[in-house]
């Protein structure tokens, strides 16, 4: 069997997936040099996007969503930017705090489970708007159907439905 027929491991797909996902974050970190307003990360994990985004967008305050705290030490933002609870109740709280000063949002909260992720990313999608400072970005792991309108070109090489961007208005 050539290399080229066989099937994808898993390996493989959590590889294409990473690489599309620093394609995307390097793109969007990018753009947001120019966006005047906060970072917002959703997700931390264990905190690989974080440490990513404060590498390529040094001085810039990142806010990190999270239910529980699991990350590497060095991959943990400082506790008055880590905003820790339910998302669906932590971001709606958060909204008046940050309501049109989000330069760039990175949503990272999917969960291996599709009928939960597109739950998610069907309240999510409509939440986020309010949020974003004019030509926003939004980074995405999960298609954002409500956003359909304003998404934006993927970076070359990164395949379609394996990241999602998303660019507001200026």
């Amino acid at each position: 069997m050539s290399k080229s027929s066989e099937p994808l491991t898993r390996l493989d797909k959590a590889i294409r997936r990473l690489k599309a996902q620093r394609a995307c974050l390097d793109w969007a970190a990018s753009e947001a040099v120019a966006i005047p307003g906060v970072i917002c990360e959703l997700g931390l994990g264990n905190g690989r996007t974080y440490d990513h985004l404060r590498a390529r967008l040094p001085g810039r305050d990142i806010y990190v969503f999270e239910r529980s705290v699991s990350a590497h030490p060095t991959a943990v933002p400082p506790q008055d930017r880590l905003i820790l609870g339910n998302i669906e109740e932590t971001l709606l709280e958060a909204q008046p705090r940050f309501a049109g000063r989000v330069a760039l949002m990175h949503s990272d909260i999917g969960t291996g489970d599709d009928a939960r992720n597109a739950r998610i990313a069907a309240w999510l999608g409509p939440l986020l708007p309010p949020f974003m400072a004019p030509g926003g970005i939004i980074a995405s792991d999960q298609p954002l159907e409500a956003l359909a309108d304003i998404e934006a070109p993927l970076p070359e090489g990164v395949s379609e439905n394996r990241y999602y961007l998303y660019r507001l208005p200026r």
